[in-house]
């Protein structure tokens, strides 16, 4: 078997093209496979498939994966069909998609590397400018977002993602049940959710169960005027109240350590406060027995305290009357409790309790969603930023929106 004869099995090429040179660049360590189009066989219409007459030639190159540690480069003139119906139209090679600079499996490749590691590894590792990496994987998601069918959803989860500092959001679109994310838009604003949400088709909720969010006004707003029956659908996610309360107890411990420290020169609240912030109904309360004795004393952190876990208790509620007995009482405790950081998160309850209790029945939480956050915070970690939001929208998608990216033919197990 010689060089050519090698090439046309390696690159797969098959009638009417055939490897016709393969020359060897020791200098730049480069290969260069020539290949053309049978000129005894007629051109192929890309739009009709019909055998019509070649127009003219154009020359053109396509990066291929290495062979022997050389970079192989694919050289073809590719002819131009003359189409009565369609006009002159340039054939489509076999071994690359339209308009690409690279073959189809070197493409795969360079995506299941971008899965693993950033772009400007990948390019050293391709010896690819970055511009190039990060034009296969947008590629990639294009293709992908392309190929996804509009199934019905039947939870979906809204969150939010910070894009820079000074409180850039992008809006994070869920599909819980498939655990895929479904869009990334790029501000937190209830007009872009609700456009987003009106090109949805009219039955892409006819299975939906459940809308989990934060309790963000301009959210609830662009839901509850675009998918049906909103108001029994939408949930607050356990984890956000949780914060609520956390954030709450915390003011009180650093109000009341600053008090105390003035006051008594020591603070009995030193170094305590991650033992406030934890739920005491998922660890072992007798390996911090100091700290359950504060819980027991008359500090308001202490009050707050209880406060903050006999909400915990109140997500395991079953039916809807009793939930929302057990919640007014909480409400109404906090309310008198004297301490104004619980009072203003008494009031929030009071306000958005429906979706409270929405999540309590369907036993709908956010926590997926939350997962996906850290994920994108690993990705943005790993991209040391984003140079702009769609930058940010095609990363998020690659790693996190399931999608069938790889060029059309190509499998890799």
């Amino acid at each position: 078997m010689n060089d050519i004869q090698l090439y046309q099995q390696i690159l797969g090429v098959q009638s009417p093209w055939r490897v016709t040179d393969v020359r060897l660049n020791v200098r730049d360590n480069q290969v260069d496979i020539k290949v053309d189009h049978d000129p005894e066989i007629r051109a192929t219409c890309p739009e009709c498939g019909k055998a019509v007459t070649k127009y003219d030639h154009l020359t053109r190159r396509w990066r291929h994966l290495d062979t022997c540690q050389m970079q192989t480069i694919i050289e073809c003139d590719v002819p131009r069909s003359n189409c009565p119906t369609h006009g002159i139209h340039q054939m489509q090679v076999p071994w690359a998609e339209k308009n690409q600079h690279f073959t189809a499996l070197f493409e795969a490749f360079v995506i299941m590397w971008l899965k693993q590691a950033h772009i400007k590894g990948v390019a050293e590792r391709f010896s690819l400018s970055w511009d190039e990496v990060a034009h296969i994987q947008e590629s990639a998601v294009r293709r992908g977002m392309a190929r996804r069918k509009l199934e019905p959803v039947k939870h979906l989860a809204i969150d939010e993602t910070s894009f820079q500092k000074r409180h850039q959001y992008v809006t994070i679109l869920l599909d819980g049940e498939r655990d895929a994310v479904i869009d990334v838009l790029f501000d937190r604003k209830a007009e872009t959710l609700q456009m987003w949400l009106e090109k949805r088709p009219a039955n892409y909720w006819r299975r939906i169960e459940c809308v989990t969010m934060d309790m963000w006004d301009p959210f609830i707003k662009a839901v509850t005027a675009t998918i049906p029956n909103a108001k029994e659908l939408i949930c607050f996610d356990r984890f956000h109240v949780a914060q609520h309360f956390s954030r709450a107890l915390d003011k009180v411990r650093a109000g009341e350590h600053r008090q105390l420290a003035q006051e008594c020169k020591e603070s009995m609240l030193t170094g305590t406060r991650f033992d406030w912030l934890k739920n005491a109904g998922n660890i072992d309360n007798r390996s911090r027995r100091e700290f359950m004795a504060l819980t027991r004393s008359s500090l308001r952190t202490a009050r707050a305290w209880q406060l903050k876990e006999m909400a915990a208790q109140l997500w395991d509620y079953t039916y809807r009357i009793a939930a929302e007995k057990g919640w007014l009482m909480l409400i109404t405790r906090m309310m008198r409790s004297r301490m104004d950081e619980m009072k203003k998160v008494a009031r929030m309850l009071k306000n958005y309790l429906w979706g409270i209790l929405n999540a309590i029945l369907a036993k709908a939480t956010n926590s997926l969603a939350e997962s996906k956050n850290s994920r994108i915070q690993w990705i943005k970690k790993m991209a040391c930023g984003f140079r702009n939001i769609e930058r940010m929208r095609m990363a998020i998608l690659f790693h996190l929106g399931g999608l069938d990216m790889l060029p059309e033919g190509v499998k890799i197990a």
